[in-house]
């Protein structure tokens, strides 16, 4: 059953687990993270990145999960991860996915507010979860090298971020 990440997370919540969150690429990977999860009986976020989507196609990869969540008996979400801009966003949702990512943290705060606020905009009418990121963290993740001197999240700027 397909189901939102804010749905997966408050189950989780009240029930005290952890949800596994796993990118795919590809079939095999998302039949290997969909198996696993069914295995354990355990809810699980499947996770598409903008390279995956450049490597698999959205529609391909959208329909994959979707038949796959169709079919399981573990709830899971289809989840949009570190999405960059709102076009892709927009054609994630359009999709079906449940839940996206808008990654805004190489943007300064205020253009990292108001393009999480669009992006909520168009996905909460929807029934579509959203995630935000502030801040970052020295390594490599999506093909970006973030710089040495790491950025972290600072806890009032954080507050402010959920307030605005």
């Amino acid at each position: 059953m397909l189901v939102t990440n804010r749905e997966l997370l408050l189950d989780a919540q009240r029930g005290a687990y952890a949800v596994g969150a796993f990118n795919i690429q590809n079939l095999e990977s998302m039949q290997a993270v969909v198996e696993a999860a069914v295995e354990e009986n355990s809810p699980v976020i499947v996770a598409v990145t903008p390279s995956a989507i450049k490597y698999g196609g959205l529609e391909y990869l959208a329909v994959l999960v979707k038949t796959a969540a169709a079919a399981s008996s573990v709830p899971m979400s289809l989840h949009l991860d570190h999405g960059k801009d709102v076009e892709t966003i927009a054609k994630c949702i359009e999709a079906g996915f449940t839940s996206v990512m808008i990654d805004g943290s190489h943007l300064p705060f205020n253009e990292n507010v108001a393009i999480t606020k669009q992006v909520v905009e168009l996905a909460h009418p929807r029934g579509v979860s959203v995630e935000a990121e502030l801040g970052r963290l020295a390594g490599v993740e999506e093909k970006t090298v973030a710089e040495r001197e790491a950025v972290l999240t600072d806890p009032d700027e954080a507050a402010e971020f959920v307030r605005l």
